[in-house]
């Protein structure tokens, strides 16, 4: 199975790079087939391109909208505030592939 690719996006790409360490240390441990990298919004329109689901922080969940008209095909989704504050690496995963799942459904 092909790896798929969970980016996440927010003000400058430093407060979620925690978070995508945490994320990576979940998807080795039960085997989850992903690449997940954090970058800043302004690279949205272009990275999101590549991406299988777009995450945002929390902190730049007004340009919801905004992302949804760059990546009209693409799962945008703010991560939940709750799960980003405590840096919850396997919930923010879960929700992550939850979106892919439902997103492949869709189509």
């Amino acid at each position: 199975m092909q790896k798929k690719k969970i980016y996440l996006f927010c003000s400058a790409g430093m407060s979620t790079s925690l978070l995508v360490s945490k994320m990576k240390a979940q998807a080795e441990k039960y085997e989850v087939p992903v690449e997940i990298e954090a970058f800043s919004e302004s690279l949205a329109g272009e990275k999101g391109k590549e991406a299988d689901v777009v995450l945002l922080g929390p902190q730049i969940a007004y340009k919801l909208p905004d992302i949804q008209r760059l990546l009209p095909t693409k799962p945008v989704e703010v991560i939940d505030s709750v799960m980003y504050g405590k840096i919850d690496g396997l919930g923010v995963l879960k929700a992550a592939v939850a979106a892919i799942k439902k997103a492949a459904a869709a189509q």
